[in-house]
């Protein structure tokens, strides 16, 4: 039986799928040896140019240290460089998102493919296990309705479609049943979940938390504009994560109009603040560097931020995507002032984070997720990271810590 090694890059949509295409194999065998597959599926990220230089070193690295291995191409790079890979020979095979569900079958085919398909698939998979991991990822929604001007995923993911709530819930039941507790919302644009079906992501928790074995639930990426009184109204509730990430990308009012942005400043101020009041570690998404960030907007920027009781943060650098309005704005910010930018907020949000977790050492929730010879790492309620010493193994478990020393970027804890 032929080998099949997935490797996964990107967000946790992408774990997901890589969790479906695993799903489905019926004919081939997995394994955790990439030099020993006899196929290479590469669930690709194509978010900046950096993701997708290291798509093509990845690939071209397995080239050089498994050259009779086939390399097959999924994910949304699928989408954005399939076509030049497949054109270059660097890849067997491409197939897009619409595919992933026929892989046992595509994996037989003789001879080189391009398989791209089309951008209006919902998966009707349920996945009853996720291979390698302590937490769940349940993806609820696919594709975005937004047009911010820097991103090219709506190319790439399509239109904001959502999965149908029976096939959620049917698959949050599988997957507790098999003893997973924690499970992870994700999506393209997971707050757009079921407003075209008359629902709404609020209803979905709701129903969720009703199953038997659920007891903490995570949401991805959420935007401002979403968060609204429904929402807020469930944020009280023991089985939600005490953390939220909702994607700002810039705090500048100038700037996120130039963004094509849907959030201001001002509500987004008032709308932290009162989730923050409610006990809630608070990430967000942050873009510096992007067209027309001149020094003036960065000054106001960066100032605002202190305002805001941020504990996390992806911060990027502006990275230009073709065929998005942002690639022909100007003026360009030199690299090096972006890397200073980026290095000013992540310095400020990493002081917040510190502060927060004296402030909440006590009382922690910690799914373990992985260690060994005594040591063991996970995340507490507030999607903060907790190093514990024990003499047990923890791998999976649930503990609570009543006092952990804040260390640096993480917390630490004796169990015993």
């Amino acid at each position: 039986m032929k080998k099949v090694y997935f490797k996964t890059f990107g967000c946790r949509t992408n774990q997901f799928d890589t969790q479906v295409m695993m799903s489905k194999l019926k004919d081939f065998e997995l394994t955790q040896n990439e030099d020993d597959a006899d196929v290479i599926m590469v669930n690709s990220c194509t978010v900046t140019n950096g993701a997708d230089s290291s798509v093509r070193a990845y690939i071209n690295g397995r080239g050089r240290s498994n050259p009779n291995a086939k390399v097959i191409l999924a994910g949304c790079g699928s989408h954005s460089k399939g076509q030049s890979l497949f054109d270059n020979k660097k890849v067997f095979g491409v197939i897009g998102h619409s595919e992933k569900e026929k892989i046992n079958d595509i994996l037989k085919y003789e001879k080189p493919f391009y398989q791209i398909g089309d951008l209006e698939h919902i998966d009707s998979t349920i996945v009853e296990e996720f291979i390698g991991k302590s937490r769940a990822f349940i993806k609820i929604q696919e594709g975005c309705d937004f047009r911010c001007s820097y991103c090219i995923i709506p190319s790439v993911r399509g239109d904001a479609r959502s999965h149908r709530e029976e096939d959620i819930l049917i698959q949050i039941e599988k997957l507790a049943s098999n003893g997973f507790g924690e499970f992870i919302l994700t999506g393209t644009n997971v707050g757009s979940y079921g407003r075209k079906e008359g629902t709404s992501m609020a209803k979905l928790l709701k129903k969720m938390s009703m199953i038997r074995g659920v007891r903490r639930i995570r949401i991805g990426s959420l935007e401002p504009i979403q968060i609204d009184d429904e929402f807020k109204e469930i944020l009280t509730e023991p089985w939600m994560a005490k953390q939220l990430h909702i994607a700002l990308q810039h705090t500048s009012d100038k700037m996120l109009k130039v963004m094509n942005r849907r959030n201001n400043f001002k509500q987004d101020l008032e709308l932290l603040n009162d989730i923050a009041d409610k006990g809630y570690a608070i990430g967000t998404d942050y873009i510096v560097g992007h067209p027309g960030e001149d020094e003036k907007e960065w000054q106001e920027a960066i100032e605002r931020v202190k305002l805001l009781p941020l504990t996390h943060v992806h911060a990027f650098s502006y990275s230009k995507r073709d065929n998005t309005p942002s690639a022909t704005m100007k003026p360009e910010i030199k690299g090096n002032i972006a890397k200073e930018r980026h290095r000013e907020l992540t310095a400020l949000i990493k002081a917040k984070n510190y502060d927060f977790r004296v402030a909440n050492s006590q009382n922690l929730e910690v799914l373990i997720e992985q260690g060994h010879d005594g040591v063991y790492y996970g995340y507490d309620q507030y999607y903060n990271r907790i190093e514990v010493a024990s003499k047990d193994d923890l791998t999976s478990n649930w503990i609570f810590i009543e006092n952990a020393k804040v260390e640096g970027d993480k917390n630490v804890a004796i169990y015993k």
